[in-house]
């Protein structure tokens, strides 16, 4: 089973998304939306993102 995305109201009335492990912890999330369906896009703009991305080390 995959993790999953769950989209969700904060507070202050913006829209949200984290991305949950299949363990359910949270591995992720993102900037506040205007509306839902921004969210949700956001969503997918990640899914499109991570299909097949590299993973590289950085020096800090």
């Amino acid at each position: 089973m995959a993790g999953k995305f769950e989209v969700y109201q904060d507070r202050a009335g913006k829209y949200r998304f984290r991305l949950k492990a299949t363990n359910g912890q949270v591995v992720a999330t993102g900037e506040a939306y205007e509306s839902k369906s921004a969210a949700k896009k956001g969503c997918e703009s990640v899914q499109r993102a991570a299909d097949g991305a590299e993973v590289i080390e950085v020096e800090s």
